[in-house]
């Protein structure tokens, strides 16, 4: 299916925004589920005590700071209350070797945010400041824009169900000179509205950062206070804040985040954009107080903030696409392994990749956070499945099912991530990411470019009707159909984000090998000018070779069309390249200059693709013209409409706001 794709790929190589959750599919493991297994006998559990539990994290983090290239790890484990291992691995500053401490480095912890962002909209709804299901707009100064007719509620919100698309720019800078309000940003930065309020979920920092400023306008205070004197305050969490970077006296106490090469200088201080959704800095200790809390019902050392019915209304499944999968509740979603029911959140910047999980039925917590760029693929699954089956076992076979061949290739197709941007100058991004959904002639469903840790693809079965396990594992994908019947989306463990089945006319594949065979087309026609000269140049002595009766050389129009598309879309593609990767940050408004140039150039290859349309268009009209002749001006043609739909549909051409 890609075929000339691959010609083209440097052009369409792009942005890699930080991942603030776990998108297609979820990092965290999967869960099991007692109806649809079979337990097998398995060894008894390792006792979760500190005798046994700091041996196996200094058996796995060093090993994972090695071979992923992090500078330092935090960590802690509670149960009951007490504190089984809080440890520092590594360090907090390479050139000054300065090792982390549990309890007063900090951390950027990303979107482990929103878990406070919720907590403070949840206290203003205990003092009936706050509705749940009403219209935000009612606590905003600014317009949400209306679409399809439904109004967006903060529950709405809290399950990531506003319908907003992805929207990046300025949601990381690294210069505090260059500050924007909250509302400056929310302002700046609305998204179109992809789906209707409640129905497909599609992870939105802007989402929470709406929920933040709703904090902020009722309480009357800033955000970055109120959590402070509500949370941070009465919970002693003495260092933590949202203030970006911190103030004083913390100032001095944050870890540098590191690229992928630690070698290389620290990042620097990453301020979030907005801050509701990832500006929080804390230590492993301060999290601990914060888990205890909520653990304990929303009280902890005799200071409250929330009541108990409030938390546990906040941990109940609000939004999920099958009863076999996790949940989201309000602002924290559910991780299922064995028999453990995880509850919390993930957090990642570009250099700084966190955890934050709770198992209340078991009154444990496990935080884990990383300081460099290495730490955000393998780490926290790796420790979570390791963790999880060490000290709570669970050996499960499940039972697959045989159902009809047709039900079962119902699932196939070309699918692209709900949480994406379709409006801007990033859609490019939802090309690139597709994944492609088959079922083999045993009945297994494959989808491409889904693996396990060890980089093994991985391959489901059917269990229920549209319900598909991990053959090995306990990841499952369940497939959501229209009135219709037809499969249109496939959730999967994380229930903040689904996978949605892309129009034909955007097929990863065909699209990339026309945009690949047009670009080869045109290169031809750039190189053919340049050959020729340069076989009269060798062959200068010689008597120059007369083309063939009927032959029709292109005009000089269409070969600077052709040359224009070339040079803009290898120039692109380069840069594209060079700003890409792990490490990179999301581009900022000071690239809106750049988007401006790319419109004009895009502009004039478009208008000079005029050119080879209306000669191919005319030279049909030469009776005694050649047939090669009028292939080469039809293909020249096609080559450059193809490439003019391209840059237009895909936004190549479009708003200078991302």
């Amino acid at each position: 299916m890609r075929g000339f794709g691959v010609v083209c790929w440097l052009l369409l190589v792009s942005f890699r925004a930080p991942a603030q959750t776990p998108d297609l599919p979820p990092r965290l493991p999967a869960h099991t589920h007692q109806a649809d297994l079979k337990t097998d006998a398995t060894p008894g559990p390792h006792p979760l005590e500190a005798s046994d539990l700091e041996p196996f994290f200094d058996g796995i983090v060093p090993l994972q700071l090695e071979r992923s290239d992090v500078a330092g790890a935090s960590v802690l484990v509670m149960q009951n209350g007490q504190v089984l291992l809080e440890k520092g691995y590594g360090y907090a500053d390479l050139k000054s070797k300065k090792p982390v401490d549990p309890a007063n480095t900090i951390f950027r912890l990303a979107s482990i945010s929103k878990l406070f962002t919720w907590v403070s909209v949840m206290q203003l709804a205990e003092q009936g400041k706050l509705d749940l299901d009403t219209d935000v707009n009612r606590y905003l100064d600014f317009p949400i824009r209306p679409a399809f007719s439904h109004p967006i509620t903060l529950r709405n919100l809290m399950t990531h169900t506003g319908g907003f698309e992805q929207e990046n720019r300025d949601i990381i800078v690294t210069n505090p000179k260059q500050p924007i309000s909250l509302r400056d940003f929310l302002i700046r930065n609305q998204p179109t509205r992809m789906f209707a309020p409640g129905t497909v979920p599609a992870y939105s920092n802007y989402g929470v950062g709406l929920a933040g400023y709703i904090v902020q306008r009722v309480s009357g205070q800033p955000f970055e206070q109120y959590v402070e004197e509500h949370i941070f305050a009465p919970l002693k969490m003495m260092h933590s804040t949202f203030y970006q970077p911190p103030r004083a006296p913390l100032r001095g106490l944050p870890s540098e985040g590191y690229p992928t090469d630690t070698q290389k200088p620290p990042i620097g201080f990453e301020i979030f954009n907005p801050a509701p959704a990832g500006g929080v800095s804390s230590t492993a200790a301060d999290m601990g107080r914060f888990g205890q809390a909520l653990l304990n019902g929303g009280e902890l050392d005799g200071n409250r903030i929330l009541k108990p019915e409030t938390l546990a209304a906040m941990w109940t499944p609000q939004f999920r696409a099958s009863d076999q999968l996790p949940p989201i509740a309000m602002g924290f979603y559910q991780d299922w392994r064995n028999n453990l029911r995880w509850i919390g959140h993930e957090g990642d910047l570009v250099a700084f990749h966190s955890l934050f999980m709770l198992e209340p039925s078991h009154q444990l917590l496990l935080f884990l956070s990383y300081n460099s760029a290495g730490g955000g693929e393998r780490t926290r699954p790796e420790i979570i499945d390791m963790f999880t089956d060490r000290y709570f076992p669970g050996q499960t076979r499940p039972s697959f099912v045989a159902l009809p061949r047709k039900e079962l290739e119902d699932i196939e197709g070309v699918y692209q991530s709900t949480r994406r941007e379709d409006s801007g100058r990033l859609k490019l991004l939802s090309l690139l990411s597709q994944r492609v959904a088959t079922v083999d002639k045993e009945g297994v469903l494959h989808i491409e470019d889904i693996k396990d840790l060890r980089h093994h693809p991985l391959k489901w079965k059917p269990i229920g009707k549209d319900l598909w396990q991990e053959m090995d594992g306990q990841r499952r994908v369940f497939a959501i159909r229209d009135q219709g019947g037809r499969v249109v989306r496939l959730a999967y463990d994380f229930p903040g984000v689904q996978a949605q089945r892309v129009p034909w006319y955007e097929h990863e594949g065909p699209v990339l090998t026309a945009v690949g065979a047009s670009l080869a087309v045109l290169i031809l026609v750039v190189l053919a000018p340049l050959i020729r000269l340069g076989r009269k140049l060798i062959l200068r002595r010689r008597p120059p070779l007369a083309p063939q009766p009927g032959t029709h050389w292109l005009p000089l129009t269409t070969q600077v069309a052709a040359g224009v598309w070339v040079v803009l879309l290898v120039t692109l593609g380069i840069c594209m390249s060079v700003l890409g990767g792990e490490d990179a940050m999301p581009a900022t408004s000071a690239w809106d200059k750049y988007f401006v140039l790319l419109n004009i150039v895009t502009a004039v290859a478009i208008a000079f693709s005029l050119a080879p349309v209306i000669s191919a268009i005319r030279i049909w009209g030469h009776a005694t013209l050649r047939k090669i002749s009028m292939l080469k001006y039809s293909l020249v043609a096609i080559a450059c409409l193809v490439l003019c739909w391209f840059a237009i549909h895909w936004h190549i051409l479009g708003p200078v706001r991302i």
